[in-house]
């Protein structure tokens, strides 16, 4: 559920990214980005409980798969809150991290059947049929560049293998 909870957050994020990379003449973090999108107001949440803020502000680069608020809703009710409790913070950052990877992977970067580690540890698979989804995810807005890596809009929270 906290995993859930990261995607969303990470769906968010990138959502923002959608929008210009540059506000006020200055190039936005993808923390930064995903607050100016308004529609990963639960990512950021998630990124703020489990103490992510600060990495996710950091040099980077990194890629993010990020669930919208859209996305986060999907999950069984209360989830979300659960995974927002103090004692669900491990939880809530393995499914946050297992939405990054490492490094700037770009949309022409993705081939079918793609593995890729994330920060969690465990890999996810990307498939190109239909449009490209994550784990199942479907990426619905790609390549939202932020001065630290990219985002990827994705309209599911993805869930780290137990």
């Amino acid at each position: 559920m906290i995993r859930r909870t990261f995607i969303a957050l990470t769906a968010t994020a990138a959502m923002a990214f959608s929008a210009p990379a540059f506000a006020g003449g200055h190039a936005k973090d993808i923390v930064d980005t995903a607050v100016g999108a308004g529609s990963f107001n639960t990512l950021v949440a998630a990124v703020t409980a489990a103490g992510l803020v600060d990495t996710l502000k950091g040099e980077g680069p990194f890629t993010v798969f990020a669930p919208t608020d859209e996305a986060f809703a999907k999950l069984p009710a209360g989830t979300v809150e659960e995974l927002l409790k103090p004692e669900n913070k491990d939880q809530l950052t393995a499914i946050l991290t297992y939405h990054v990877v490492p490094g700037k992977v770009m949309s022409t970067d993705l081939t079918e059947g793609m593995m890729a580690a994330t920060v969690q540890g465990a890999e996810v698979t990307i498939t190109l049929d239909g449009g490209a989804k994550v784990n199942g995810a479907a990426v619905t807005t790609a390549d939202i560049e932020a001065t630290n890596g990219v985002i990827h809009v994705i309209d599911t929270v993805i869930m780290p293998p137990m």
